[in-house]
């Protein structure tokens, strides 16, 4: 939260503190997974692996809906006790530590990026095709790790993401 207001939060941000604070903390990481198992499923072989993929999918779709449209009511909130709306804050920092250009959307955006250059309310993100974005594993790891480095141990993963991808990245000390 610190990154995407741009200042050290004083109290420190907490994901209990109200109902609009946990449905944001909700939305920092299941997006990235999101775009991750669209990333993944092309990478994929086994028709097993393919369908287990389309299912998370679909599962982690629909909470995204649910949750950015609970968001996108309270888009222009003031968040306790900052005084900053902060729902459209929660994109910049993920797609700065990805490191590949825009993979993530406000709630509210300018007509010109909303669905097919129409609408400016943006609760099912997608490119300009209305196509969800995609991320690769080293993207996904770049931004769990709060530090746009898929080698380096962090944030929400301290001691690394315990799969092969993540390990094989991993910088060796």
């Amino acid at each position: 939260m610190d990154a995407a207001l741009g200042r050290a939060l004083s109290p420190p941000f907490d994901p209990y503190a109200s109902s609009l604070h946990y449905r944001i903390a909700s939305h920092v990481i299941p997006y990235i997974g999101l775009a991750g198992y669209v990333g993944a499923n092309p990478n994929l072989q086994a028709k097993t692996s393919k369908r287990l993929v389309a299912g998370l999918l679909a599962v982690e779709s629909g909470q995204e809906a649910v949750i950015r449209g609970r968001l996108y009511e309270h888009a222009l909130t003031r968040m306790h006790p900052y005084g900053i709306a902060v729902t459209n804050r929660i994109s910049d920092p993920r797609d700065k530590l990805g490191h590949e250009g825009i993979k993530d959307e406000y709630l509210v955006v300018p007509k010109k990026l909303g669905a097919e250059d129409q609408i400016g309310g943006n609760v099912l993100a997608g490119d300009e095709y209305s196509v969800e974005y995609t991320r690769t594993p080293e993207e996904i790891l770049r931004v769990v790790s709060c530090c746009g480095n898929e080698s380096i141990t962090g944030d929400f993963y301290p001691k690394g993401a315990d799969g092969r991808i993540a390990k094989s990245h991993l910088q060796h000390c």
